[in-house]
């Protein structure tokens, strides 16, 4: 079992920046890859951004790639999300979720076997 809890959410005006962490514990964090994922009200969870189990591997929405950086630090057991000019459409709860790293395919949320519980990110325009 691997237990994740995200913070550093919170309400942002547009144009500003968060940085949310994922901090694991239970396992030994190197032997999975981690994603964020976001939901907005109404809406499905989507995914926004994934990193192998070293760090030496990122992969983005296409609608996210240069304003949001994924990155782990594997001696913290932690994984972040710098989240850069952010826009009111980015608004929704995000959720890091955890994998072994020896799955292999797309970043698909049934491929995600621990979830954290979320954390809110709101930015008003």
């Amino acid at each position: 079992q691997v237990q994740l809890v995200e913070s550093g959410g919170g309400l942002v005006q547009a144009g500003g920046s968060l940085r949310l962490s994922c901090a694991a514990s239970g396992r030994t964090f190197s032997d999975y890859d981690i994603g964020w994922f976001r939901q907005a009200p109404g809406k499905d969870r989507d995914f926004v951004a994934a990193i192998n189990w070293s760090g030496g591997s990122t992969w983005y929405a296409d609608s996210l790639k240069g304003r949001f950086t994924i990155s782990r630090d594997n001696a913290k057991n932690t994984a972040y999300l710098l989240m850069n000019s952010l826009k009111p459409e980015d608004t929704a709860v995000y959720y890091c979720a955890a994998r072994s790293h020896l799955y292999r395919g797309g970043y698909s949320i049934p491929s995600f076997d621990y979830w954290g519980q979320g954390t809110q990110v709101t930015v008003s325009s």
